[in-house]
This record gives C-alpha cells, structure tokens and sequence, in this order.
C-alpha cells in the first residue's frame, strides 16, 4: 500500500512491486524493477527514503529515517544503491547502502552507517552508527566485525540474487 504523508506521495519506478501487505509513506522514492515484500514497512515521513534499481527488500523489515533538527541538523536520509538484497525483518535507519550488497535477515543497520560496494552483512548483524564497512567484504556479529574478503563467486552471487527477486517479482506481478 502507498500512503501520502503531507504532501509527499511514494513514488514507484518502472516494473517495481509493492506487495498488497507492505506499507510504504511519504517521501520514498523506488527505483525501477525493485520488489518491497509482505509486512514491509517504508516509513520515509520526516526525511527522504531512496531506493536503487533491482532492489529487493524481504517480508518484516522496516525502513525508517532520522528528522532534520537542532540535535541534527541534515537529519539521517536512507539511501539504497542497486541491486541490493535487504533480508527478512531486517531494520535499517537512516544509514547508506552502496550497490551489490547483501543485508542477512535480522540484521540492524544504525544512523550515518555506510555499507559499501560488494559487502555481505550476515544475519543478525549490528552495524552501529557512524561505522563504515570496507568492500569486498563479509562482516557479522554484534557489533559486526570485518571476517574476510568474499570470494569471487560470493560477488557473483550478489548480482545473482537481485536478478533472481526481479524475476520472482514479475511472477508476482502478473499473477495478482
């Protein structure tokens, strides 16, 4: 479902699915051959949610922003490059995913996070405010630490599994 918030209206690119059960507000932007899954929440109300091309967000996460304010004055916008996998009920706020990521299920992703290039967070991962995480790399735990360098295929897979939900999503889409 898309909701306006004030005067601001989702807007949803070319191609892209938004499940009947998902929830996107306010002032997100989706890039074109995304899929936002069930029980989704997008709540761009008091700052701006960005979304790359073939992105998928997974059923249960939620998405959410920081306000512009005297504690903070630029706020924390939620940028998310392309072709980027966000797994099951993970949750991120206001934070900068770069393309080709891979965010593994229940992972929380803080304010002024950076995930760069080629990164896998596994799941239940913590990544706190403020840290950036290297390309090319695998990092897990509570806060998550650096693990090793992903391996070609790994890097492959990446690709592989933005293509695999574009496809899944335009199943979706024309039987529904």
């Amino acid at each position: 479902m898309l909701r306006k918030f004030k005067e601001y209206t989702p807007k949803i690119g070319n191609t892209t699915y938004v499940d009947p059960q998902a929830l996107v507000i306010g002032q997100a932007t989706l890039g074109d051959d995304c899929s936002v899954w069930p029980n989704v929440v997008i709540r761009a109300d008091v700052n701006t949610v960005t979304v790359g091309d073939k992105t998928n967000i997974q059923d249960g996460s939620i998405l959410h922003v920081n306000h512009a304010g005297s504690f903070n004055p630029k706020g924390n916008p939620l940028i998310i490059g392309n072709q980027v996998t966000i797994g099951h009920k993970v949750m991120l706020h206001g934070c900068i995913l770069k393309d080709l990521c891979l965010i593994g299920m229940g992972a929380i992703i803080m304010d002024d996070a950076i995930i760069n290039q080629h990164v896998i967070v596994g799941a239940g991962g913590l990544v706190p405010s403020n840290k950036e995480l290297e390309s090319g790399y695998l990092y897990v735990g509570s806060p998550v630490r650096k693990v090793r360098a992903l391996t070609d295929e790994e890097k492959q897979y990446l690709e592989y599994s933005a293509d695999h939900y574009a496809q899944l999503k335009n199943h979706y889409m024309a039987n529904c």
